[in-house]
């Protein structure tokens, strides 16, 4: 078990419909990482933006870009995780991919489609929640709208870690605040968010507001609002179970059954 797990998140404007760009653009930003982490966060849709024009920014498993993620997680010796659009089996994907240095690839796709921007009608949505394990540590990984659902997060699996990547828009960016704060207290775990700036090709604005909170709601990363930025964030264990065992509010969560 590791005591500490570092994590760094990436807070990046995104070049709409331009995964070569893009790449280029994370590649200097991940290279400007000089000490060891554990794992690099990306936002939602990093090659793209979030678009609904999968047929023009799909890509396969076998695409450019998972072939770099895994070369540079190689590279850096650490985890990689963010998503992007993917084609299999003649539908689209908003698929999380989760990285490893090895090689080895962990994927979820995004259960709740945005059915605001037309998400549900070009996106398969996802049917299964999925848990990683990696360096000691329990991550449960979602995007995005995901966040807007409680049940979805619910930390039945003592996992240590919730972890959200976005493009959340400045009209609502109060409930991205809110509702990260939210799932980290009631989970008990540590929240993780990582949201783009910048404008996208729709003209709607994205400020960022990419942060980590602890098991009790206590905001880890500094203000960084409407900017590029990465930040370096360490975790550690003990917080997490210190809090749980002398709290024990996860012992008294409600039992149920979720339907999909």
């Amino acid at each position: 078990m590791n005591e500490n797990f570092k994590i760094a998140i990436v807070q990046s404007n995104l070049v709409w419909e331009n995964a070569v760009q893009n790449r280029i653009n994370f590649q200097t930003k991940i290279d400007a990482i000089v000490e060891y982490v554990d794992l690099i966060v990306l936002p939602e849709m990093f090659t793209s933006g979030f678009n609904m024009n999968a047929k023009a920014i799909a890509e396969t498993m076998k695409g450019e870009t998972v072939a770099w993620m895994q070369d540079l997680a190689n590279q850096k010796r650490t985890a990689i995780v963010g998503s992007i659009a993917v084609l299999e089996n003649d539908k689209y994907y908003n698929r999380l991919l989760f990285v490893k240095p090895n090689g080895e690839i962990l994927q979820y796709n995004k259960r709740h489609s945005f059915s605001l921007a037309g998400e549900d009608k070009v996106f398969t949505a996802g049917a299964k929640k999925v848990i990683i394990e990696y360096n000691g540590w329990s991550i449960c990984p979602q995007v995005c709208y995901d966040l807007r659902f409680p049940v979805w997060a619910r930390n039945t699996e003592d996992y240590d870690v919730l972890l959200y990547v976005a493009n959340w828009p400045k009209q609502r960016i109060a409930a991205w605040d809110a509702l990260l704060k939210a799932r980290a207290i009631e989970n008990m775990s540590y929240c993780v968010g990582v949201n783009r700036v910048g404008l996208d090709g729709n003209s709607y604005e994205y400020p960022g507001h990419s942060a980590v909170y602890d098991v009790l709601g206590k905001k880890l990363t500094t203000e960084n609002s409407n900017k590029e930025v990465t930040e370096i964030v360490t975790l550690n264990k003990s917080h997490i179970e210190k809090n749980r065992r002398h709290l024990g509010f996860l012992n008294d969560k409600d039992s149920f059954n979720l339907t999909i």
